[in-house]
């Protein structure tokens, strides 16, 4: 995982087309933080009245506004500004920038990696929500909405409720198929684990209990000794309806950790995350799996493995069957 160094200020970019979601997403994100201390939102409007300011303004006081242009054209030089004046005045632990839906967040990426912000910002994730109608006419958009994606860490694939069912999953393998390395989670009103976003920053961590509408509590399930879906609730009427599945694995005994691997590497996409301490022969890793990624943090508490899965018409049964061979398979 990548490390933040104590002089440098982490910063977050929000990109995505015009009405994605965007903003929903920064609510949300903002709201459910349980420390915002030291954190400064940037919000870019195309136009030249700004309207997400004055949507976020009860959340966060902390709020930057720049309007009349797009922060990687237009409003560059503004940009400069605006991070020079915000870390000169404010020295902020953290910067949140949500910019425009036009904006190629690769020119974005260009201003905080000149030479004057270079020793002080470190970019720690670009997150992008698509909206599927989007993906959909993407030849029709330009190349800068494909740059959204490309430069990003994490896609949130959103309004997912409004597709049938049967065709989320080919979103999925299409958007990995054009888009390789991206990890993408399928979300409805931008509802996801805050983690997702935070995941990197120890210095904001996110309350366990607020996952959104597709994040299972990490609990165990006591009528169901092998932990499949029994026991395990979504946070939404509507989420299993529309395919969700959320359940869970407990175990005291070790995994063998190249069984674990191929495991988690042959996981199809609709499996998109899975999270909690791993047991290995030799030591226990906390495990965060978002949208076909794995990545791992030292763990110090009780030395068991305790999974939450969350997938897409996933097979639970099958799932934890496939997991259970890691059991019985000692490679170490």
């Amino acid at each position: 995982m990548i490390s933040l160094e104590k002089d440098k200020t982490a910063v977050y970019i929000l990109t995505g087309f015009l009405g994605a979601g965007k903003t929903t997403l920064l609510k949300r994100i903002l709201t459910h933080a349980s420390d915002l201390s030291g954190t400064v939102v940037i919000v870019n409007e195309f136009g030249d009245v700004g309207i997400d300011g004055l949507l976020l303004k009860d959340v966060h006081s902390g709020i930057v506004e720049l309007a009349g242009g797009c922060v990687c054209c237009a409003l560059r030089t503004d940009l400069k500004v605006t991070l020079k004046k915000i870390l000169t005045e404010l020295d902020p632990k953290r910067i949140v920038i949500e910019a425009s839906g036009v904006a190629d967040p690769a020119a974005i990426l260009e201003v905080l990696q000149d030479r004057e912000f270079k020793t002080l910002l470190e970019v720690r994730k670009v997150v992008a929500v698509l909206d599927p109608d989007f993906w959909n006419s993407r030849e029709d958009l330009g190349t800068f909405f494909l740059n959204q994606l490309k430069e990003s860490d994490l896609i949130l694939l959103n309004r997912i409720d409004e597709v049938e069912a049967h065709k989320v999953p080919e979103l999925l393998r299409g958007i990995h198929e054009e888009i390789p390395d991206c990890r993408v989670v399928p979300t409805t009103y931008c509802n996801v684990d805050p983690a997702s976003i935070w995941s990197q920053d120890s210095a904001l961590p996110a309350p366990a209990n607020l996952c959104g509408s597709f994040e299972a509590p990490l609990q165990a399930d006591h009528h169901n000794p092998d932990h499949g879906s029994a026991g395990i609730r979504l946070h939404t009427p509507d989420a299993e309806s529309l395919g969700f599945r959320a359940f869970s694995f407990q175990s005291a005994e070790p995994l063998s950790e190249a069984c674990f691997t191929k495991f988690s590497e042959q996981s199809p996409w609709e499996l998109f995350r899975m999270k909690g301490p791993v047991r290995f022969h030799d030591r226990t890793v906390m495990l965060n799996h978002v949208g076909g990624r794995d990545e791992w943090a030292p763990w110090d508490g009780p030395q068991e493995t305790r999974l939450v899965f969350v997938g897409l018409g996933v097979n639970p049964d099958e799932t934890i069957a496939k997991l259970k061979k890691c059991l019985k398979t000692d490679n170490s």
